[in-house]
């Protein structure tokens, strides 16, 4: 455990009270260590932090779009390659038909968020049906194919060498966000049973990025049953129960769904805002100096954000504040809303990102001037 200097003091015309009762005219930044886990300090400025003028380089906030990638694929394997790390990788994948072999990822835990679709997917451990909205965590090493029902649309957060757990949830109790029961386990039921148990088969195992084939004469899903506390989960959005308070706006680590060594991931849900008069309505400018900040947006209205659609991808890398668009500063500030409607997911990831190579027209490269208009 690290031991931070800690030295609490209020300087000047400040809040006693982070994100509540700024002083009049003031517009609150956060400067924090550990993305929103470690010591913090937030200043009041007399103008909005994000009302850049010109941002030139390579440190920029950017935006992709994944439904202008279309293309459809038998295996998650080739699916397109957006961001990464050393411990971290985030692919799209789109999917129509069902796999015609098995795939093992030997390079680490991965967790399948579900954008669009529904699929059965068969495992070592049974069977699941996956709809819109699912997370899905297959631990390493774990062999797998879907079965769509539907086109299927993914996004594959890969933990490189590690694993994913719950995050602590501490004074809140082990049952805030969601309890571990609205986890669900894959089934040795009637449809794992009756899989196609003839023929040959193939498993595509990737290892240190590089892949793999091992062939049989019969279906390697020919499990009996199992006893244990290794598995697979599914978790949806919707049995996610998002902690608020009514007389100050939560930073987003209360929000953390799972875990990982060098990353968390998050979930924003649809919940209503802050009612005291005092209190923020909006996410705060802040700078995440330790982390990369990527969201991915899956449904709804984005209320702190401009032109965003669904299926949309930010990042912001650490080393610039960054907060809400102008106008959701401006409807906070007036209390236009009472509560959000967003699905989101979002990646702290603790390393640099890296952008993978795109096609065209996937990235939003007018996304850095959006904030201009304050």
């Amino acid at each position: 455990m690290r031991h931070w200097i800690s030295l609490p003091r209020v300087e000047g015309v400040a809040s006693r009270q982070a994100h509540a009762d700024l002083p009049s005219g003031t517009f609150e930044r956060e400067l924090g260590k550990e993305g929103f886990y470690g010591p913090s300090t937030q200043m009041y400025h007399r103008h909005p932090p994000t009302a850049w003028t010109s941002f030139e380089g390579p440190l920029r906030p950017r935006a992709f779009d994944t439904r202008r990638l279309t293309g459809a694929t038998l295996s998650p394997w080739d699916a397109t390659p957006l961001l990464g790390n050393e411990h971290l990788r985030v692919r799209h994948w789109r999917t129509a038909r069902a796999m015609d072999h098995l795939v093992r990822n030997s390079d680490g835990d991965e967790l399948l968020f579900i954008h669009e679709g529904d699929a059965h997917l068969y495992c070592d451990y049974g069977h699941l049906d996956i709809r819109e909205g699912d997370y899905v965590v297959l631990p390493r090493g774990t062999m797998w194919r879907v079965d769509p029902r539907t086109p299927l649309s993914a996004l594959l957060i890969e933990a490189t060498n590690d694993s994913y757990g719950l995050p602590d949830k501490g004074i809140a109790g082990q049952h805030a966000v969601f309890d571990a029961a609205a986890l669900d386990a894959p089934r040795i039921d009637d449809a794992f049973r009756s899989q196609d148990p003839g023929g040959d088969w193939r498993i595509v195992i990737k290892r240190r990025g590089q892949l793999s084939t091992q062939g049989f004469s019969f279906n390697p899903l020919d499990a009996t049953g199992w006893h244990g506390t290794l598995m697979p989960v599914r978790l949806n959005w919707r049995a996610i129960r998002p902690l608020m308070s009514h007389r100050a706006h939560l930073p987003p680590s209360a929000h953390t769904t799972f875990v990982s060594g060098r990353f968390v991931v998050c979930t924003f849900c649809p919940r209503p805002l802050e009612s005291d008069p005092g209190a923020l309505k909006v996410p705060f400018f802040h700078n995440n100096d330790d982390y990369d900040e990527v969201i991915f947006y899956h449904a709804g209205e984005f209320f702190s954000r401009d032109n965003i659609h669904p299926g949309m991808m930010t990042l912001h890398p650490s080393g610039f504040t960054h907060g809400p668009h102008p106008k959701a500063l401006r409807a906070g500030a007036h209390g236009a809303r009472t509560e959000t409607n967003e699905v989101a997911v979002m990646i702290d990831a603790r390393d640099a990102l890296d952008v993978a190579p795109l096609p065209e027209g996937v990235e939003w490269t007018g996304y850095v001037d959006s904030w201009r208009s304050a």
